[in-house]
């Protein structure tokens, strides 16, 4: 018997009179597992799966070619006895920018708090969970990955367990490496405002043009400056293309790589009681190397973890979530 879609709309008062404008009602997609509907009684652990950058949850239905859309998975993982029955729930934290980084920013808006002060407790008084921290976990992949550790580590009262999907980690291999690309988008059009004139006019997007309006994404997650056009401070030199090394530290400052050595954050993350990080070893944005430096700082602070490489890129990793969801759903059964 297949699991049971709802598609909620919830309107958010934090996400109102945001500052990009994005919409503050939001689609919310939740999965029903199979006895949800036959055993009234019976309460659920829950699992928030976060899209990547560019990603929202009614992009998880979509089928794929010679592939599941999220809940067929889950549906075949459960009947296949590779799942514990869970209530999984896909948010839509979509913005302007293309994503947030399930932060709070004044540049995009209170993402962060869409979750942990809007989205959570509505599913708890909406469906028959439970509601402990033991059973609930986050996941999710690449800006999902990360934004999943970041809100499991600040907020280890509400979640026992994480699974991050080559998240983003080690900004210096994965996201320095596009500053001069973006850079170069953005002086040939004369600056952000042509930049940005250009991105939302284009009927296709290039791959230069994804690539620098990621960077304009994070900058606006990771270095928010009110004095900045848009709200929006970026780590280079809009003339030179130099890069603004008071900037990039406010970028660092968020990096899990570095986050992890500071003792209040380790000693969150430590409060946790399953932590999975899973990364491919072909990784186009070297994500691999980050998860290799964040394990092995783990190992050496001695907190327990699982972390597995398998020999693929970036994309088209859907069939990872057999791993995770089965892992993840273990845990907080």
């Amino acid at each position: 018997m297949p699991g049971t879609v709802r598609i909620e709309v919830l309107t958010s008062e934090v996400l109102q009179n945001n500052p990009l404008n994005d919409p503050h009602q939001r689609k919310l997609v939740v999965y029903l597992p199979p006895s949800y509907m036959t055993d009234p009684s019976r309460r659920f652990p829950v699992i928030y799966l976060l899209s990547g950058f560019m990603g929202y949850g009614t992009m998880m239905l979509s089928p794929q070619a010679w592939g599941y859309a999220i809940d067929e998975r889950c549906d075949k993982l459960i009947a296949e006895h590779a799942m514990e029955e869970c209530i999984v729930v896909m948010p839509d934290c979509f913005t302007r920018w293309g994503g947030a980084q399930y932060m709070n920013s004044p540049a995009t808006g209170n993402y962060e708090d869409y979750i942990i002060r809007e989205i959570i407790p509505y599913i708890d008084r909406t469906f028959s969970t439970q509601t402990e921290r033991n059973h609930r976990g986050i996941m999710g992949k690449s800006s999902g990955g990360f934004g999943a550790l970041r809100l499991a580590v600040n907020y280890p009262e509400l979640f026992s367990a994480f699974f991050c999907s080559a998240g983003d980690m080690y900004f210096e291999y994965g996201y320095k490496p596009d500053i001069p690309k973006t850079y170069n988008a953005l002086y040939k059009t004369g600056g952000l405002d042509g930049f940005l004139k250009k991105f939302f006019e284009a009927p296709k997007k290039s791959g230069e043009q994804i690539t620098a309006i990621n960077i304009i994404a994070m900058a606006a997650a990771y270095s928010p400056q009110a004095s900045e056009p848009y709200g929006i401070e970026l780590p280079f030199d809009l003339q030179t293309g130099a890069l603004k090394e008071t900037v990039w530290q406010r970028w660092l400052a968020h990096d899990p790589v570095f986050c992890v050595d500071q003792k209040a954050w380790r000693e969150n993350l430590s409060k946790i009681n399953h932590v999975f990080l899973d990364c491919g070893a072909r990784d186009e944005y070297h994500l691999h190397i980050g998860a290799r430096i964040f394990t092995d700082k783990l190992r050496n602070y001695s907190i327990p973890h699982w972390y597995e490489e398998f020999d693929d890129g970036h994309m088209g990793t859907s069939y990872r979530y057999d791993v995770s969801l089965s892992k993840l759903s273990r845990s907080i059964a």
